[in-house]
């Protein structure tokens, strides 16, 4: 079996790692169960392209036992958990290739390798492997089925190819489940990125400024935490429906240009390009803190910063200080990279059980319509989407009413009214 990861011989620790976050995703145990009786994935072969973490490793059990050969690379080089992708291949036998702090090079030929398996459904956090199969890999784009995509950043980049006439297998967006982004990004990458800034640096979040730049699911699940921990929250936004919910929702809103003069603590998360420039950052005051929740390592200069720095030196394992001219310090965290994963462990399995149980779906869903589904960006049916909210409030314990068939009837009717 081909692989290639840090070490074999982490793979004890990494089990015990997947096996603690596989007890937690209750709704993935059930589609497992599923899988392993009706084997849905018989002979498919999957490339995905994933934070290799615990939960993520649970998605690919699920997969395999659901009867798919299985390649498995990382989305992001400083996300991979290294003991994690050692037991995937020990204990698992899942070709996987990935391992933490690898090089744009080493990435990309880990991209490329899932791709030699010759992937008849691709699952993608980032659209890496989709946009490398339709840029120098074209000739394997008849053998592909679909794919599907987990993030905002992902999504983003498919709607764009759509629209652009390039992109040319279907696609289901994973992301724009309500069980994905409701939770997972507001829940998950809340919790996950304060803790990811919390473990990098050991700063003391209450009292201080913290800006949030951008106000999506995302945004809103990380102010809501930040203040939480007793921060003054500031929101930049260029959206003004979003800004305006910023305001009713209690938080201070203001351009960048003001807030950057006196926060504490700012964190991008917006899954845009140079939202913080080197310009932006040399008006911050001394000591800021920087970091990035949004998918890819370009929503602030990182290396602007680099380039203009009188001295950079790492003071913890993800927290750097870069001194710009006159002696102002900035602190960098993950090197611009995604901070709840560079950091910290990404999101907690609880809420990832619900994402990967859509993805485990998504999978199931392009074979069941293998032929029947036209080039677009798809997002998996309401009835789908629906059950796994059900199935989620089933393994927390929790009942809830239903409509009576007399309700049922008033909400279909129009001609009952005062």
């Amino acid at each position: 079996m081909k692989y290639d990861i840090k070490d074999i011989k982490l793979a004890s620790k990494g089990r015990l790692r997947i096996e603690w976050a596989g007890s937690q995703m209750k709704v993935l145990n059930l589609i497992k169960q599923d899988f392993a009786k009706n084997k849905p994935l018989k002979d498919i072969t999957l490339g995905a392209c994933l934070h290799v973490t615990s939960e993520a490793a649970n998605l690919m059990i699920a997969l395999k036992m659901g009867g798919a050969n299985l390649a498995l690379c990382a989305s992001n080089p400083l996300s991979t958990q290294d003991d994690v992708a050692a037991s995937l291949v020990e204990d698992y036998e899942i070709p996987t290739f990935a391992i933490k702090g690898e090089g744009k090079d080493t990435y990309y030929n880990h991209l490329n390798t899932v791709l030699d398996f010759k992937p008849q459904i691709t699952m993608d956090d980032g659209a890496d492997l989709v946009t490398l199969l339709h840029t120098e890999r074209v000739s394997q784009l008849a053998e592909v089925i679909g794919s599907s995509e987990e993030t905002t950043t992902g999504v983003v980049r498919l709607r764009a190819m759509l629209k652009d006439g390039t992109l040319k297998i279907p696609v289901i967006a994973v992301n724009d489940s309500n069980t994905k982004h409701m939770f997972d990004n507001r829940y998950g990458t809340g919790q996950s990125t304060i803790d990811g800034i919390i473990r990098a640096t050991n700063v003391l979040l209450a009292g201080k400024k913290f800006m949030v730049c951008g106000y999506g699911w995302c945004g809103r699940g990380l102010a809501q935490r930040a203040r939480g921990m007793g921060s003054q929250v500031i929101i930049t936004e260029v959206n003004p429906l979003k800004a305006l919910e910023a305001v009713m929702d209690g938080f201070e809103v203001m351009p960048k240009s003001e807030a950057i003069k006196t926060a504490d603590i700012i964190c991008t998360a917006t899954g845009n390009k140079t939202v913080l420039s080197v310009e932006d950052l040399k008006n911050a005051k001394d000591g800021l803190i920087v970091a990035n929740t949004g998918h890819f390592n370009v929503e602030f200069d990182y290396d602007g910063l680099v380039q203009i720095a009188t001295k950079k030196r790492l003071l913890r394992a993800q927290l750097e200080e870069i001194t710009l001219p006159g002696g102002k310090k900035l602190f960098v965290l993950g090197e611009g990279r995604l901070i709840n994963l560079a950091s910290a462990e990404g999101h907690p399995p609880d809420v990832m059980d619900m994402s990967f149980a859509n993805q485990a779906s998504a999978a199931k869903f392009l074979v069941d319509n293998k032929g029947k589904l036209k080039v677009d960006v798809y997002t998996i049916p309401k009835e789908m989407d629906d059950e796994i909210a059900r199935l989620k409030l089933e393994s927390l314990g929790i009942k809830i009413d239903r409509l009576t068939e007399e309700q049922k009837r008033y909400l279909s009717s129009w001609n009952e009214g005062t």
